[in-house]
């Protein structure tokens, strides 16, 4: 009776053992899933486009290469050009110390000479040979026919070349005109020569005797000439006053 009650007491340890051993199994196992998933997730921290990430980070776009280019292109006009090879230096004659119209005395009772001041050595610029003189202003305006008075003229230097940049002033009355007091400026009127000048006094024939005037002023206003009194006519051939100043010092 009794030797069987002991063996009956050591059954059940020995009937436990299978289930001990499945315990220890499910350990080893869930330990080995655990270091595969923490080796996952270092490979992924590592690289993250590894096949073993389920959400890659995004494809970039491959880096553009830079391409370096000229902003512009120099056009062949560009090139600076020895402009003596294309225009051949021809030689400029100096003007001529030649008087642009020669006066013609008018025989006639009515004429009355001009008053023109004396030339003093105080001016640099004198009357030219001839001046005053009044000729035909169609040579210069072919459509004012007999509607149109002027005076006109240039200023040459000491060696006969044209003096561009000079004041001219001109002054005094015409009867049934308001006082005129007109300046311009030797140049700007080539048709007479390089330095030449005009004034346009009415759009009708005026005669007058030594009641206008006309000067040569410096760019500071200061006088270069005397102060030339001239005559108008109410003559078609004699609408245009000549007056040319020479340089003499």
């Amino acid at each position: 009776m009794d030797d069987y009650e002991f063996s009956e007491v050591r059954d059940p340890s020995w009937k436990k053992r299978p289930k001990g051993l499945v315990w220890n199994i499910l350990s080893i196992l869930v330990l080995v899933i655990t270091f595969c998933i923490a080796l996952a997730f270092l490979l992924i921290y590592l690289n993250p486009n590894s096949f073993l990430n389920p959400f890659p980070p995004p494809t970039q776009n491959p880096t553009a290469t830079a391409t370096i280019g000229l902003r512009f292109t120099l056009v062949p006009s560009w090139t600076p050009t020895n402009v003596s090879t294309l225009i051949p230096p021809t030689a400029k004659p100096l003007p001529t110390h030649t008087p642009l119209v020669t006066p013609t005395p008018v025989e006639t009772s009515t004429t009355v000479a001009p008053i023109v001041a004396a030339a003093t050595n105080d001016y640099a610029f004198v009357l030219q040979p001839g001046s005053p003189a009044a000729i035909d202003g169609s040579t210069f305006h072919p459509d004012a026919e007999c509607k149109w008075l002027g005076v006109a003229g240039q200023a040459t230097s000491l060696n006969g070349e044209s003096v561009k940049g000079l004041f001219v002033q001109l002054g005094g009355d015409l009867p049934g005109v308001e006082r005129l007091d007109n300046i311009t400026m030797t140049g700007l009127a080539p048709q007479y020569g390089q330095g030449g000048f005009e004034i346009t006094l009415a759009d009708q024939l005026i005669a007058s005797s030594g009641t206008l005037w006309i000067q040569l002023l410096d760019q500071q206003n200061l006088p270069l000439s005397d102060r030339i009194y001239f005559d108008t006519y109410p003559d078609c051939t004699k609408n245009l006053i000549i007056i040319y100043f020479d340089q003499v010092r």
